[in-house]
């Protein structure tokens, strides 16, 4: 059996340092040097650890003063079901009312974007094609906890009372409710979850530390005929928030 890398032993201790109450939240950790010194390793070593342990939320990087025991925040629990779709509203508002959690959004949409590349093949339209996209900032009590970038077909939309998912008398009823109002019913969801490192702009509006691990959720909504009718790129802090999947059973 190969040896546990370096970085992840020294992750090991300095987490368990924090367990034993040698840190407590908020403290300032020693330098890397001094760490690395007791430790009996470089600074690099420690480094990398830091950044393990910044990325899971354990430490907090401060620019220009250093690295801290980060303030401990339950982790937001969100499951991903069938069930979260209600004909009262919004999925984030169903799940975060049965975690009792006061939720909120902001959101900005720009009619008639050009589909890139990606997006127009998600989509199955031509790239290029016009499509309303609107992009989200998704609060739980106040705290940021998702991202989300949603595109819709303007072929499908365009004219109808629900062109604006944030806007007309359908504002805030999410993708299927909405999706409804205009005769199209949606059949299925496909999301492709996969972990990756925080960008800076997602790092800055999520207040996570820039390269942290967050789940990213490719996700899109089908019709009954077969047409992807929307697709959202879905951005969650690993650190703030974990995703569990809900598969019913049918008999």
């Amino acid at each position: 059996m190969s040896e546990q890398p370096p970085y992840l032993r020294i992750a090991d201790e300095l987490r368990q340092r924090i367990a034993e109450h040698v840190w407590e939240p908020g403290d300032r950790l020693p330098s890397r040097a001094q760490i690395g010194q007791e430790c009996g390793v470089g600074e690099n070593v420690v480094r990398r650890a830091q950044e393990l342990l910044i990325s899971q939320g354990v430490l907090e990087g401060r620019a220009g003063s250093g690295t801290y025991v980060a303030e401990p925040r339950e982790r937001v629990r969100v499951v991903r079901s069938s069930a979260r779709e209600q004909p009262s509203g919004s999925p984030f508002r169903q799940d975060m009312k049965a975690l009792r959690l006061q939720s909120d959004w902001e959101s900005r949409t720009d009619a008639k974007v050009p589909a890139p590349a990606e997006i127009a093949t998600r989509l199955g339209i031509a790239e290029g094609e016009p499509c309303v996209r609107t992009t989200y900032e998704f609060l739980a009590d106040g705290k940021p906890v998702q991202l989300s970038t949603s595109w819709e077909p303007y072929a499908v939309t365009g004219g109808t009372l629900v062109v604006l998912p944030e806007g007309g008398p359908h504002a805030g009823a999410g993708v299927v409710n909405r999706m409804a109002e205009i005769g199209v019913t949606i059949s299925h969801a496909v999301e492709q979850p996969e972990p990756r490192h925080a960008t800076a702009e997602e790092a800055s509006l999520l207040g996570i530390q820039k390269a942290a691990l967050v789940t990213h959720i490719r996700r899109t909504y089908y019709s009954d005929q077969g047409r992807p009718v929307e697709t959202a790129d879905i951005v969650v802090p690993a650190a703030h928030c974990e995703i569990v999947y809900e598969i019913p059973i049918h008999r």
